[in-house]
């Protein structure tokens, strides 16, 4: 597909979703100013349109339809909202546009690194829709050296600027996780076929924990944290976890308490954790024991020595400074 064509799609897509409904007249008037539209054409031709339309849903599974009082628009907006690549692609092609109409622009957006995202990503998807196996050369981050071996992808997610690999390998029937990331040396899709097990979500596999760190010996269990109300809005708007609840009975003025199903895993202790004095949790006793096991070692790194009458810090008996 010529690359001018892709460009257009996507301005086509993202200018239809942006307006909900919109005439042929307002598109035409969109694209006489569109950067994309070199030849400073007054309108987009109506064949050229359609054939545009066909094109975005077969490319893209996107269907464009037109109400004769409203004007075009996706008709198949919900599956869409449903769907979460679609949805992800949607607000990925939405940026794409945005950033090819304001090139003069581009120093002064920022976006967030993924690492090795674009080198590894395609082989391990392709595989996938292929049923291939991929071999790997993989090397985590507590091993001495890498070693390679074939794996059998389930599925891949997004966390924290990283994309990982749930699949299971070689003489290991149980899904693990591997990271697309420096970790990953190579990845090859060979010959060998394999099947996903046809009970396996990918989805419900994710359901009970935060983050990707999943099979742990924490078992998903009811969890309660108090969030101090200046930091509502934040939990609010942007929720750590699909079972977040906020308990209207247990809050007041000036605090929030929230409620999760899942696993109390690194992930979430780490996420919890990254909120600082904001965040209390209140249960389950082992995880918040657990928090302020760490809270305790971290403030112990940033005790002061002990000093005598004139600052001079006591020395212990291994000729260490004395700390409080």
């Amino acid at each position: 597909m010529a690359k001018n064509y892709f460009d257009r799609y996507v301005w086509l897509i993202d200018t239809i979703n942006r307006h909900g409904h919109i005439s042929k007249h307002d598109i035409d008037e969109l694209w006489w100013r569109s950067p994309l539209n070199e030849k400073r054409d007054r309108e987009l031709p109506e064949r050229t349109f359609h054939n545009h339309r066909e094109a975005i849903l077969d490319t893209f599974g996107i269907e464009i339809k037109c109400d004769r009082s409203l004007g075009y628009y996706i008709a198949n907006s919900e599956d869409l909202e449903a769907d979460g690549i679609k949805q992800w692609l949607m607000e990925s092609l939405s940026m794409s546009n945005l950033l090819n109409e304001f090139k003069d622009m581009r120093d002064r957006i920022l976006f967030e690194k993924i690492p090795s995202s674009q080198r590894w990503l395609s082989t391990i998807v392709n595989a996938m829709r292929d049923g291939k196996a991929v071999k790997i050369t993989y090397q985590g981050y507590w091993r001495s050296h890498p070693s390679t071996f074939v794996t059998y992808p389930y599925c891949l997610k997004l966390f924290k600027q990283r994309w990982y690999m749930l699949a299971t390998s070689e003489g290991n029937d149980k899904p693990w996780i591997y990271a697309l990331d420096e970790r990953m040396h190579n990845a090859m899709q060979t010959e060998e076929s394999y099947k996903v097990p046809k009970k396996f979500n990918a989805s419900r596999f994710f359901d009970d924990y935060y983050g990707v760190i999943v099979g742990t010996d924490k078992e998903p269990q009811e969890v309660k944290i108090r969030v101090d109300n200046d930091q509502v809005s934040f939990f609010d708007s942007l929720p750590l976890h699909h079972s977040q609840q906020k308990l209207e009975d247990e809050s007041d003025e000036r605090y929030t308490v929230y409620r999760y199903h899942l696993a109390p895993s690194y992930d979430f202790k780490q996420e919890v954790l990254s909120h600082g004095p904001s965040v209390e949790v209140l249960s389950p006793i082992e995880f918040r024991e657990e928090i302020m096991d760490d809270i305790a070692t971290m403030a112990s790194r940033y005790c002061m020595p002990v000093c005598n009458e004139d600052g001079i810090p006591y020395i212990d008996e291994d000729d260490e400074w004395k700390y409080c």
